[in-house]
């Protein structure tokens, strides 16, 4: 029987991305054209061709300006889950910030949909090392799961040495929060499920989506994650955004090559290989996998 993967859509717009958040200030954001919307929808007549079923991580900026869209998310049958409200790294926020931030979205989203928001991912993978506290945060907002982990050094994100499928994370008598497998003593912890990486050699290499789904060609990323299935026998998380199947997208100026390359490469590719993704590969939300325990 074929591996059940989490497929998870993080709803943002073009002008949202943490690349250009130097060049589009959230100020600014209600003057760009918006095409989230149109996008989302994309991706919903993709998956419901394709009879799968994803976790949504809604932006709550975006829950606000379009409620029928996430209404829409809803009533195709796929999970709610929360994106955090104004697209904020976690790094860039202090605790009081980072508790309405991530409250107002759970609460907004739950409004919408009718579904308990069970899972968060933080913008641009930010928990790491240094922001440990989130969990704290997350889990006395009532938020069960997180998906915010990339096991990868990166110069945005990353916790490089944490575990690269599923685990338990829980907090030490000493207040720190790790992995439970490290732990002597825990309290009440979350279930974390990292951005799935292929090991190769001492490292961890990122191959389940978004800009590494565009620049590699999809025969290496297919390869990549049967890997995954086969020979290790686990579930991988793949990610995309709607803005990645817009090549139409306007584009923003300022923000540098670097940003600009990752941002805007293959993007006239992106439809065409998540159609073979999901022809092979089996899906399902990652709230499934917490409503089985």
């Amino acid at each position: 029987m074929a591996i059940a993967n989490y497929l998870s859509i993080d709803v943002e717009d073009y002008f949202q991305v943490s690349a250009f958040e130097r060049v589009s200030p959230p100020d600014n954001w209600h003057n760009q054209p918006f095409r989230a919307e149109r996008n989302t929808s994309l991706v919903l007549d993709i998956l419901a061709e394709k009879q799968t079923r994803a976790t949504f991580f809604v932006l709550g900026w975006i829950a606000r300006k379009c409620p029928s869209l996430v209404k829409k998310i809803s009533a195709a049958g796929h999970e709610i889950a929360s994106h955090g409200f104004g697209h904020r790294r976690v790094s860039t926020q202090d605790r009081t910030v980072f508790r309405k931030d991530v409250r107002d979205s759970k609460k907004i989203l739950e409004d919408l949909s009718g579904q308990q928001v069970l899972g968060y991912r933080a913008p641009s993978y930010s928990i790491s090392h240094k922001t440990l506290w989130a969990y704290d945060e997350l889990h006395e907002a009532g938020y069960v799961y997180d998906s915010s982990v990339f096991p990868v050094q990166h110069d945005f994100y990353g916790i490089p040495d944490w575990p690269r499928f599923a685990f338990e994370v829980g907090k030490q008598a000493d207040g720190d929060w790790c992995p439970l497998e490290s732990q002597i003593e825990t309290q009440t912890g979350m279930k974390e499920f990292p951005i799935s990486t292929l090991r190769i050699g001492k490292r961890n290499l990122p191959i389940a989506g978004g800009g590494y789904f565009r620049l590699f060609p999809y025969a290496v990323t297919r390869w990549g994650l049967q890997r995954i299935n086969k020979s290790e026998k686990k579930p991988f998380v793949f990610y995309l955004h709607p803005w990645e199947f817009d090549p139409q997208q306007p584009r923003m100026n300022g923000a540098g090559w670097k940003s600009n390359f990752r941002h805007y490469l293959n993007l006239h590719k992106t439809e065409g290989r998540f159609r073979r993704l999901l022809d092979d590969f089996k899906f399902c939300p990652i709230g499934d996998e917490i409503k089985a325990l």
